[in-house]
């Protein structure tokens, strides 16, 4: 799209302040901190979100990758979510944050208890338009998610503390805790372009 049709750049500062805040520190709690600030204000509007990272699936979500940073310290993706899709329970096994930028999602969080079973941790939890949640190994990693809504798609903007789509990660079995392997990849080979400022150059 061109940049008229879409004006990416509430996306490049976002990627900007995001390297800033890595290049600053790899403190966890910071990052998450920082970040979920730098999300919120990302998704307070979706005008910049691409059309090709807007489109969902019949079966499944997709996911979109929006950048990797070149050291692979963070990655932002666009979640695409049809009616009723759901993930399996899986894991992330780096932090990451979510934020809703349409629609509504409703996630379970599970741990492991005494015994090693796997059960779940707290009550089902709505996100809602405009709000962040945050994810890691250290407050909390296992969840399974769905789509809010029988009829409407959703989407959420996620930004994890590597290249997500090539990170070994889990998914649980929810009778047995069995984990299996995976790695997720991405929806589409293409990647939004970022630094096209030709309809607004700097001088």
């Amino acid at each position: 799209m061109s940049a008229t049709a879409h004006p990416i750049s509430p996306l490049r500062d976002f990627v900007i302040s995001m390297t800033h805040l890595v290049n600053e520190t790899q403190d966890e709690p910071t990052l998450v901190n920082k970040g979920s600030a730098l999300l919120k204000q990302l998704i307070a509007d979706d005008s910049w979100l691409p059309t090709f990272c807007t489109i969902h699936h019949h079966e499944y979500y997709q996911q979109f990758l929006l950048h990797t940073d070149p050291l692979e310290r963070f990655s932002v993706v666009s979640f695409v979510w049809g009616p009723d899709h759901k993930t399996p329970i899986h894991d992330h096994c780096v932090w990451g944050l979510i934020g809703m930028l349409k629609g509504s999602e409703i996630s379970q969080r599970f741990t492991h208890d005494s015994n090693g079973k796997l059960v779940q941790d707290g009550s089902e939890a709505i996100l809602n338009e405009g709000e962040v949640e945050a994810v890691s190994p250290d407050i909390g990693d296992i969840h399974i998610v769905r789509n809010a809504s029988s009829t409407e798609n959703a989407i959420s903007i996620h930004v994890y503390g590597a290249n997500i789509g090539a990170v070994n990660r889990h998914t649980y079995h929810h009778e047995t805790g069995e984990k299996k392997r995976f790695v997720s990849g991405y929806s589409s080979a293409q990647v939004p372009n970022l630094w096209d400022r030709s309809a607004n150059p700097k001088i």
